[in-house]
């Protein structure tokens, strides 16, 4: 296990050696759904961030003191870490370097259909709208500044470890997948129990 800026970290193969006998550790993804239905560690379930930043108090009473909170690269785990140490869950860890990381070293994935992760599509919308509006701009002035807007957008989220574009792309139908709201969640964390 290693430390990251005083947060629990832990690396995938201290990972693989915790659930290597079965009684290994809660793992909760908060990726989408179209992302974790795409690729996710086996034996994970899926809570979205949203989901539980929104009902972080209601989740807390199906969540045990061991738990290690998994997305693509670990940004999106750390704010979910946040969100339940604020609530009040001790002992939170964060797979560091997430899914990617958990699959170059060699850990095993549950694959579904294939689709775009968020900070790929993050990418693909703010290029393509410093694109757009760059060349717009040759011929209609001041819109070029949308794409100073989507730079500026940028710098703050990766400041602070957020960004209002992934948001809101999560909540577009091609990253719901199937259901994930508060219900489904708890009663998937129940049923493990």
């Amino acid at each position: 296990m290693t430390t990251h800026a005083d947060k629990p970290r832990l690396d995938p193969a201290a990972l693989r050696d915790l659930i290597r006998d079965g009684k290994g550790p809660r793992l909760l993804d908060v990726r989408t759904p179209g992302e974790f239905r795409t690729a996710h560690i086996p034996g994970s379930y899926n809570v979205p961030l949203d989901t539980l930043r929104e009902h972080r108090a209601e989740l807390l009473h199906h969540l045990d003191e061991d738990v290690v909170l998994i997305c693509r690269s670990g940004a999106r785990a750390a704010q979910a870490e946040q969100a339940l140490a604020e609530a009040g869950l001790p002992n939170l860890r964060v797979l560091d370097g997430g899914v990617t990381a958990w699959e170059t070293g060699g850990g095993s994935l549950t694959r579904g259909p294939e689709r775009w992760d968020l900070e790929r599509q993050v990418r693909l919308v703010a290029g393509t709208l410093v694109l757009v509006s760059g060349v717009a701009g040759l011929f209609l002035p001041g819109l070029h500044l949308i794409g100073t807007a989507v730079g500026a957008g940028l710098a703050v989220a990766a400041l602070t470890n957020t960004c209002a574009m992934g948001m809101l792309l999560a909540k577009l139908p091609y990253n719901r997948g199937p259901r994930a709201d508060r219900d489904t969640v708890v009663a998937a964390l129940r049923d493990s129990s």
